[in-house]
């Protein structure tokens, strides 16, 4: 396992980083003015995911390039829905913070799940959950 940060490393947990930190911008954005305890409480609990995964993919655990790439797979295959349903030209609504979030999800699960499918991270996040 190499002991410096490959790039992989930095761009995995940089973005699941960044989308906790956009998650709970735009749910605390776009909450009722002011927003009140539950409101940010909420914002908090929706960005929590993002940054137990970017932690654990900055120490490179294994199990969390997996909850990556499965987080990636199923962000693209969400979207892939709904563009489906906007197509069939069905009316659907959905909360500003939603559209401002897939403009950050969809390209960078694009350029990030063909990285967390590669044997260079097989070979980066090698590191078992549980130490014995």
């Amino acid at each position: 396992m190499p002991s410096e940060r490959s790039w992989g490393v930095w761009a995995a947990a940089g973005f699941f980083a960044l989308g906790g930190v956009l998650e709970f911008t735009f749910a605390a954005w776009f909450a009722p003015r002011p927003p009140g305890f539950w409101d940010l409480w909420d914002a908090l609990g929706r960005s929590i995911l993002y940054i137990v995964v970017a932690a654990g993919l900055w120490r490179r655990i294994a199990v969390f390039r997996s909850l990556a790439s499965i987080y990636c797979i199923v962000i693209l295959l969400t979207y892939a829905a709904v563009l489906v349903i906007a197509y069939c030209g069905m009316n659907a609504v959905f909360p500003k913070s939603l559209i401002l979030g897939s403009l950050y999800e969809i390209p960078s699960c694009v350029l990030l799940l063909p990285y967390l499918r590669s044997p260079e991270a097989s070979a980066t996040f090698s590191r078992p959950f549980f130490h014995s």
